[in-house]
């Protein structure tokens, strides 16, 4: 080969290893779909258990027909979808108003029958989470409370412990700050779901360690999970999410804040959290920003791999256009970039060019697979957008279920962990509520990039028992049950 047919190839070679991805292109398929995903929050679900991801949004849970269409039930209130007697059918857990109905099949759909609850103190909710936080295999429920307007009285947050599918009790209620965003995690992997509460007005936010008997301590300061900046005892953060960013096989967080630059300064801005693990007691490490450019009306945000890269990107949103800002602020889509910088926390926009450009205020933010070919879709700003980019890496999806005794049957809690030849450990969970008042699909998605080869998961119950797997082939959607002898 002569001198100059080298170089040629050389600079071929340099410019296609530096071409950036595909970019991810979206569409929105939500008339096709026959689907009108209103109001301000989206929680995806499977409430008649077929392996299709549903979609609960104001007033309405919209059944998916196989991934070609969607069917309109009655769903008053809003607020999220799980299975609080494990009888195989999604219940309704509403937290604007706070309110509960159990879920009956009727015919090829569903319907709801209002569960009463014990009296409630008088309070305004933003957000959800729920899971099996006592640990007697059915799901409890933690409503953040928030304030009204303009008086700005601080309304409690509350606990309801689940009676075996039976009722509710008020276990308790929290008048101490104004909360907006709920999510949980077993995030020190104890065995028990730990809270994450999204607290407004510059207030700290409270990190709420499960003692496994559903009382739990605000641990924030201790480990480092305020998610503020110097000078100020908190930020504005509207919503937050566990996710693990730099899949070390640990859950991290991301608080999305509100932040103002007025008289009172330059407020704490939307930020990385790290989980330091066991060898650091479980504290967390402030990675501030990490390509998160400041806008100043951030509000809901939610993780998920949307390019199958294995890295797990986010989308987040915000709550006012133009209103008295300086700029219009948009919702953005930040891909983590760490395969390309050959480091984790390095995060850019990908909202050019990929359909989600100029999207109007929104606090919805949900991701879920909703025909199952391989790639995240997106429910936002009223509407679902379909990811359609290109096919150019493999995935998994897995169904996790509890046996309905020790485990409850949505299996909210568990814990996922895959690990790839190049030494990355993919970790996801079953979670129903994070940002403010949304919930991403019960399918739990890992992209893998090139990988096609076998993968071994390991998963993590709630009840604390583990199980591994080696699975053979990818590209699919895989349900694992958990199978224990009633007690």
């Amino acid at each position: 080969m002569s001198a100059t047919a080298l170089l040629a190839l050389i600079a071929a070679l340099s410019a296609q290893a530096a071409s950036p991805s595909p970019e991810p292109v979206f569409a929105d398929r939500s008339a096709a779909l026959g689907i009108e995903p209103s109001g301000q929050h989206a929680a995806w679900c499977d409430a008649n258990a077929d392996g299709w991801p549903d979609l609960r949004t104001n007033g309405a849970l919209w059944l998916n027909r196989g991934g070609e269409a969607f069917t309109r039930v009655e769903a008053p209130g809003e607020g999220v979808v799980a299975d609080i007697d494990n009888d195989g059918v999604g219940d309704l857990v509403s937290f604007a108003p706070i309110a509960v109905a159990r879920g009956v099949r009727d015919g090829d759909s569903l319907r709801f029958e209002p569960l009463p609850l014990p009296e409630l103190p008088k309070t305004v909710s933003r957000g959800v989470a729920v899971g099996d936080f006592d640990g007697d295999g059915f799901v409890d429920a933690y409503f953040g409370g928030y304030e009204d307007w303009p008086t700005q009285t601080t309304y409690p947050s509350i606990l309801l412990l689940n009676e075996r599918g039976k009722g509710f009790r008020v276990a308790s209620t929290t008048s101490d700050r104004r909360t907006r965003g709920v999510t949980a995690c077993d995030f020190d992997e104890d065995g028990d779901l730990d809270l994450y509460r999204s607290n407004y007005r510059l207030q700290p936010n409270a990190l709420l360690v499960n003692d496994g008997k559903a009382v739990f301590t605000d641990d924030a300061a201790a480990r480092g999970a305020i998610a503020t900046s110097e000078g100020f005892a908190g930020g504005h953060s509207i919503g937050a999410c566990f996710a693990d960013f730099d899949n070390d096989g640990r859950f991290d967080l991301f608080a999305g804040n509100f932040a103002h630059v007025d008289s009172r300064g330059d407020q704490p801005k939307s930020r990385f959290l790290r989980n330091l693990g066991a060898a650091r007691d479980w504290n967390f490490e402030d990675k501030a920003e990490c390509g998160v450019w400041y806008q100043e009306s951030y509000a809901s945000p939610a993780a998920g791999d949307f390019d199958n890269d294995g890295d797990l990107d986010l989308f987040l949103t915000t709550v006012y256009a133009t209103a008295s800002f300086k700029k219009p602020n948009f919702p953005v889509l930040f891909r983590n970039d760490a395969a390309k910088a050959g480091a984790p926390w390095v995060f850019s926009d990908a909202t050019a060019g990929s359909g989600l450009e100029s999207l109007p205020p929104t606090y919805q933010a949900a991701w879920a697979d909703v025909n199952r070919d391989g790639r995240l879709d997106l429910a936002t700003a009223g509407k679902v957008f379909l990811n359609e980019g290109a096919r150019s890496a493999h995935w998994l999806g897995l169904r996790l279920r509890g046996d309905g005794f020790r485990v409850n049957r949505d299996a909210i809690g568990a814990q996922a962990r895959v690990t790839l030849p190049d030494g990355r450990t993919l970790t996801r969970q079953v979670e129903v509520g994070t940002g403010e008042g949304n919930a991403n699909g019960p399918i739990l998605h890992f992209g893998l990039g090139a990988h096609a080869g076998p993968v071994q998961v390991e998963l993590r119950w709630p009840n604390g028992d583990t199980m591994s797997a080696r699975i053979d082939g990818v590209d699919r959607v895989l349900e694992l049950v958990l199978e224990l002898p009633a007690p």
